[in-house]
């Protein structure tokens, strides 16, 4: 922030920090894997909420019955 008004870096931009996937909000962008970096995006506003809600939804799916189960 600069005079009350942001700037530079990710001022429109959306990132996912999912903690269930192994990451940390402390971390920096860098410091994590690849594969969370894709998770985390950035995003533009709208994509990212998008993601956001699709990303939840992976983690809220029931466990699918095996073969061994039936």
């Amino acid at each position: 922030m600069v005079e009350a008004r942001p700037e530079g870096g990710y001022t429109d931009a959306f990132e996912i920090t999912c903690c269930d996937c192994g990451d940390h909000p402390y971390l920096d962008y860098r410091e994590v894997s690849p594969e969370l970096q894709r998770v985390r995006g950035p995003y533009p506003i709208a994509d990212g909420i998008a993601a956001y809600e699709k990303h939840l939804w992976r983690h809220h799916q029931p466990a699918r019955a095996t073969s061994m189960e039936r």
